[in-house]
């Protein structure tokens, strides 16, 4: 025999040297191949920056940056241990080790791949680009939530460990604690609601009931709001679904409507010209479409028109611009057509006597 093959099986730790050399090269190519694949990946990706590499080539270089080197590690020595006849212990904990690195790893990939798919939609998404931002924090915590506690449970069942009791129990607590922080549950659930549906997003303008003001953050239990005042207002999630709310910041264009009061005296031709004027000094100011002017009703003090034109622009400092523009304009037109406005009238006050007759300030009251 040769001397290299007595060498080979000398029996070191129970093993033979040559099943050790074996073992040691399992373990390096386990733990350094994947690592350079995973580099080469990398830069060709980044080499490629800007390219549309589709959907499948992209999703395994986002993978492949998400493997764990504890996940490379655990590997290779799970592979360099099936070369080598270990003690019933060592190899115990070997394979729980392996077990639970291999579905950490799951987990990270999942969360990763949801994660892309958040990315994906958002590239594809017309709308504004905040509503998946401000909903990607709700996805992630309950992907995470249901990914992490399968990967858990997958990893308990393949130790041997027996799940049925587990779940049994886990569901019987989770009725209870769901009964305990239904009001937690419920602004989660409508966190998911607002994730998934989008009734807004931040930078968005709302309106809940008596409440305005600008979204800042959407989280799991609330959503936080800067009003107009400056103060920040913290609403839940689940206050705010069962709210009516008016979100300014989709506003394709403002609607405004204003009434002109004129006096009875103004002569019928003055009357009729009112309408073609106010046209024509709508259409000539910038940002704004023109829809109608009419004479409307006959009240009891004045002959009033009624207005109605938009302004094509969101932006409410666009409209009060334009409002002030319109209304100095007509102003002036309507002074040269010796057309007058109706003054408003001061209700009538009349101060009521005291019961013995005398007037008192501190008795007086308005009739």
């Amino acid at each position: 025999m040769a001397p290299w093959r007595a060498l080979f099986d000398t029996i070191i730790l129970g093993n033979p040297l040559g099943s050790w050399l074996l073992a040691l090269v399992i373990f390096l190519v386990t733990f350094t191949v994947p690592p350079l694949v995973k580099r080469f990946i990398s830069a060709h990706r980044r080499r490629r920056d800007g390219e549309t590499l589709g959907a499948a080539v992209e999703l395994t270089a986002v993978l492949a940056e998400r493997t764990s080197r504890a996940f490379l590690w655990g590997l290779a020595v799970w592979f360099a241990s099936r070369e080598l006849a270990l003690p019933p212990r060592v190899e115990g904990w070997i394979n729980t080790a392996a077990v639970l690195l291999f579905w950490m790893q799951m987990a990270l990939w999942t969360m990763r791949a949801v994660r892309f798919a958040i990315d994906q939609r958002r590239l594809r998404s017309t709308g504004p680009d905040t509503l998946l931002k401000s909903s990607m924090e709700v996805i992630l915590f309950a992907a995470g939530l249901l990914v992490w506690s399968i990967a858990f449970l997958l990893a308990l069942d393949n130790l041997g460990i027996q799940i049925k009791p587990l779940l049994a129990g886990l569901g019987i607590g989770g009725i209870a604690l769901a009964l305990a922080v239904q009001t937690v549950l419920s602004d989660l659930l409508a966190s998911l609601s607002i994730a998934l549906d989008k009734p807004f997003g931040i930078g968005d303008a709302l309106s809940v009931d008596d409440v305005q003001g600008t979204v800042e953050h959407i989280g799991v239990k609330s959503t936080r709001l800067r009003s107009v005042n400056g103060e920040q207002i913290i609403m839940s999630n689940a206050d705010i679904l069962k709210s009516r709310v008016r979100n300014f910041g989709r506003l394709a264009q403002r609607r405004s409507l204003f009434t002109l009061d004129v006096h009875y005296e103004t002569g019928v031709a003055a009357l009729a010209a009112v309408p073609g004027a106010v046209r024509e000094i709508i259409e000539g100011t910038p940002n704004t479409r023109f829809e109608r002017c009419h004479l409307l009703r006959l009240t009891p003090t004045a002959v009033q028109f009624e207005t109605v034109f938009f302004v094509t622009q969101p932006d409410y400092q666009v409209y009060a611009d334009a409002q002030q523009a319109i209304n100095l304009r007509i102003l002036e037109k309507l002074r040269a057509l010796d057309v007058a406005f109706v003054a408003a009238v001061p209700t009538p006050v009349r101060i009521a006597p005291a019961k013995d007759g005398k007037s008192d300030g501190a008795q007086q009251r308005l009739i």
